[in-house]
């Protein structure tokens, strides 16, 4: 599975790619069919959110799917949208294998 990392309104960092590449071996070995991650962190600056923002975007066979999530810390952001992900994958799996039967 190839990954790419864009950042915006931060700087990019070794840790959080290296966490969340972490977490998405876990995914890529339960999933196989994941050909592609695109993973984007924003940092917003306002009183109505929390303000860390992870992104991320798989390709698979079929549509692309994407979940996000705003949190308080970039990991507690990774690791919601990687629970989201998970969720969508699952779904995404049953279909698959369905119309292969």
């Amino acid at each position: 599975m190839k990954t790419v990392f864009e950042y915006k309104s931060i700087e990019g960092g070794k840790y959080l790619e290296s966490f969340t590449a972490k977490k998405l071996l876990k995914l890529a070995k339960k999933y196989a069919f994941i050909i592609r991650a695109d993973i984007f962190f924003n940092k917003e600056h306002n009183d109505f959110k929390k303000g860390n923002i992870c992104g991320i975007r798989l390709s698979l066979p079929g549509p692309r799917i994407y979940a996000s999530s705003d949190e308080n810390s970039f990991e507690n952001a990774i690791n919601n949208t990687i629970g989201d992900l998970k969720d969508q994958l699952e779904k995404r799996k049953v279909k698959l294998y369905k119309s292969l039967s």
